[in-house]
């Protein structure tokens, strides 16, 4: 017994004869004729009655017909089942606007790894808003964006803060005024200085900051990651959310430190959007959740000591 032959059966019991149910099958009309008469041969019961006119389901199949369709309904959970089971191989793409939240997004990967290790994920560096539209749009799957205290969410995503925090002055460890246990305005802006570009949030940050004279050498960069080498390098000094520093290696290493401003009380948040009411895949939901728990662990350790960092 094949599955195709209870397909046609039912088939030609929906559309009424061989020919139509041929027809919407896209089947020849033979062929179907005859996997049916296989299969009364193997069940030894005549499940047609065919008539010049054509043919109907027999009693003896309308008697057969429910469990017929049992084994089909089960048939389809089945192929709906490993379906599902396919699409946990697609991508799980999370758009951030840097790539340099470590600090939760390490940990997160690496339970995902272990939950759902055959799960892939990709990281889109964006925007601010571009993350926003691409969550909306489903091209991605979720979102991390910062998001200024004051600043609202996007009105129709679903947004869940993560991580609060607030900006830090990333300078290398043997410059002048990392012997310092904050750093003032004056001071940042008489050196040269790396800036977020336009649509990200520090770059707003750092404006504010500044007001109306900002450094008279000031770079500008795509995202954190390649702010924090430039740093490293000498090239400037930067702003970044203390959380996008908080386990970074660079920091780790000694290469870098981070410095409150002073007299600054800016407060960021760390967000993660989705779309709401979609329903996410299973490594999706499984990477927001190890997102969330991985806050709140680090919620409960205390984050970053932002004085006392690589001093």
């Amino acid at each position: 017994m094949r599955i195709e032959q209870l397909e046609y059966l039912s088939a030609v019991t929906q559309h009424g004869s061989l020919r139509r149910a041929s027809e919407r099958l896209h089947v020849s009309q033979p062929a179907l004729s005859e996997a049916v008469s296989k299969l009364e041969r193997e069940l030894g019961v005549d499940l047609l009655d065919r008539h010049r006119s054509g043919a109907r389901i027999s009693r003896q199949g309308r008697t057969l017909l429910s469990h017929m369709d049992e084994v089909l309904a089960a048939v389809g959970r089945l192929r709906a089942a490993a379906g599902e089971e396919r699409t946990t191989t697609r991508p799980v793409r999370l758009g951030t606007v840097t790539a340099a939240t470590s600090a939760l997004l390490a940990p997160a990967l690496s339970r995902l790894g272990t939950a759902t290790p055959r799960t892939v994920v990709e990281l889109v560096t964006l925007t601010s808003d571009q993350v926003a539209e691409g969550v909306r749009d489903g091209s991605l799957d979720l979102g991390l964006v910062n998001l200024l205290d004051g600043d609202d969410a996007p009105a129709d995503l679903e947004a869940r803060l993560l991580v609060e925090g607030r900006p830090v002055v990333v300078l290398p460890a043997d410059h002048p005024l990392a012997a310092r246990p904050e750093i003032d305005v004056d001071a940042l802006r008489a050196e040269a200085f790396v800036m977020m570009r336009h649509g990200y949030l520090m770059h707003r940050v750092a404006h504010r900051l500044f007001g109306g004279t900002p450094p008279l050498v000031c770079h500008s960069t795509d995202g954190a990651e390649l702010a924090k080498t430039l740093v490293a390098d000498g090239v400037g000094l930067t702003l970044l959310p203390d959380y996008s520093v908080e386990s970074d290696p660079l920091l780790r290493a000694g290469a870098l430190v981070v410095r409150p401003v002073a007299g600054d009380r800016t407060r960021l948040g760390l967000t993660l959007l989705n779309r709401p009411g979609a329903r996410a895949a299973a490594p999706a939901h499984e990477l927001a959740t190890a997102l969330e728990d991985g806050a709140r662990a680090r919620e409960a350790r205390g984050g970053l000591s932002v004085a006392g960092s690589g001093g």
